[in-house]
């Protein structure tokens, strides 16, 4: 459940990179890295998504599940190459209503 239906998030752009930070509304468990992993795998940019030290590559559930990101926690998702703006956005939409 979300304590709030407006998560906080910061973005960055620089070139072909960009960045976004945002305060998970819910716990990053199998659906929403699922969503993830589905989404991420669709763009030909460089996409990580880090949390607490630890940066992944979002297209391996597993992976972002290991990341431990629970609700209330800071995530960033960043990409590089020529659709990373959409990269960042789709993957950051899908972050902010994770359930």
């Amino acid at each position: 459940m979300s304590t709030s239906s407006d998560p906080t998030t910061t973005s960055t752009t620089t070139a072909s990179t960009h960045q976004t930070t945002l305060v998970l509304p819910a716990n990053l468990h199998a659906r929403p890295a699922g969503q993830l992993a589905r989404a991420a795998a669709a763009f030909t940019s460089v996409v990580r998504l880090e949390h607490n030290g630890r940066t992944v590559n979002p297209t391996g559930v597993l992976a972002v599940m290991g990341l431990g990101a629970t609700a209330g926690t800071t995530v960033t998702v960043r990409a590089e190459g020529h659709d990373a703006e959409q990269a960042v956005t789709t993957l950051t939409q899908i972050l902010a209503t994770a359930e």
